[in-house]
C-alpha cells in the first residue's frame, strides 16, 4: 500500500469518527431537550411554585381587600401558570393606578408594583337639589379618583386612611358651579375645574405652596387663596408666570399689609391693603 493511500484512509477514519462524534452530542442534545419539557410540561401542571404570598408595592390609598379584589388571582394558578398581563389589565381598572407592574419571585411570590395617581386637589360638588355637597378628589391628569365621605361614617372607615391624610394637605377647589357629576375613573371635563388645576400645575414658584384654596366658579374666574389669607384674582391659566412674578413684587414690596391682589390680566395689576 502506498504512503498517499494510508494517508488517505487515516483522513476518512477522522472524518467517520468526528461526524459520529458530531451526532452523539446532538442526540445528547435532543434527550436534554426533551427531558426538559416533559419536565417543564410536568411542573406547569402541578401545584409546583404555588402562589402563596403577594407582594404589593407602591399602593397607599387602595387597601389589602381592595387590591386582592382588583387582582383577582385564580385559587388554583402557580408562578408558571398565572397570567400577569391579565392581573395588570385588572389593577389598571381603578381609577387610582396609574401604572402595573406584575412580576414572579420564586418560589411562590408574586409581586405586584404599582404606581398611584396622588391627589392633586379635593373638590366641592353640589349635589342635585343643591342642598348639600360632597368631596371629591381628582387626580393632577383629571381623573376623578373618588368620592371622599365623612371619615367616621361606616365607608369612610372602610377606606385607606392616607386618602384623608393627603385630602387634608392637597388643593380645594370650591364654588365650583351647580351641575358637575364626577364619576371615579372618568376625565374631568368642566372647564373651571380643570382650569383651577391647569394654574396650579402651570406654577413654577415659591407661590405654588402658598395657595391653599381656588375659588373656581367660572373658566376665566378663578381667585387663590393663599395660606396667609390673601386673596389673589387670578382669572384664567394663561400668562402664569407673569401672574407669579407681579403677585410675589407685591407682596414683597408689601409685606404683611396685602390682602388682596388682581392679576387677572397681569400687565395692569391692582391690590388692596389690610
Amino acid at each position: 500500500m502506498r504512503v498517499g493511500d494510508i494517508r488517505r484512509n487515516d483522513r476518512i477514519r477522522r472524518d467517520q469518527e468526528r461526524r459520529r462524534g458530531v451526532a452523539r452530542r446532538v442526540v445528547a442534545v435532543l434527550v436534554a431537550i426533551a427531558v426538559f419539557l416533559v419536565a417543564g410540561a410536568a411542573a406547569y401542571s402541578s401545584n409546583l411554585f404555588a402562589i402563596e404570598d403577594v407582594s404589593v408595592e407602591g399602593v397607599e390609598h387602595l387597601t389589602s381587600e381592595e387590591m386582592s379584589r382588583l387582582a383577582a388571582i385564580p385559587a388554583d394558578t402557580t408562578l408558571l401558570r398565572v397570567d400577569t398581563g391579565k392581573i395588570e389589565a385588572n389593577i389598571l381598572r381603578d381609577a387610582w393606578i396609574k401604572k402595573a407592574k406584575v412580576s414572579r419571585g420564586f418560589p411562590n411570590t408574586l409581586v405586584i408594583s404599582a404606581t398611584e395617581r396622588p391627589i392633586a386637589a379635593t373638590v366641592e360638588v353640589l349635589s342635585e337639589d343643591g342642598s348639600t355637597s360632597e368631596l371629591w378628589a381628582i387626580a393632577d391628569d383629571g381623573t376623578w379618583l373618588c368620592r371622599i365621605p365623612d371619615q367616621d361614617s361606616a365607608e369612610g372607615r372602610a377606606m385607606s386612611p392616607a386618602i384623608y391624610d393627603d385630602a387634608a394637605h392637597a388643593l380645594a377647589i370650591t364654588d365650583v358651579a351647580y351641575g358637575l357629576r364626577p364619576e371615579v375613573g372618568s376625565t374631568c371635563t368642566d372647564a373651571s375645574v380643570n382650569n383651577a388645576l391647569a394654574i396650579v400645575s402651570g406654577m413654577t414658584t415659591e407661590l405654588k405652596d402658598q395657595v391653599k384654596q381656588i375659588s373656581a366658579s367660572s373658566s376665566d374666574n378663578a381667585t387663590l387663596t393663599l395660606d396667609s389669607n390673601v386673596e389673589i384674582a387670578f382669572g384664567a391659566a394663561e400668562d402664569i408666570r407673569d401672574k407669579e412674578r407681579v403677585c410675589l413684587q407685591i407682596l414683597k414690596d408689601n409685606e404683611g399689609s396685602v390682602a388682596y391682589i388682581n392679576v387677572r390680566v397681569a400687565s395692569s395689576p391692582t391690590w388692596r391693603s389690610v
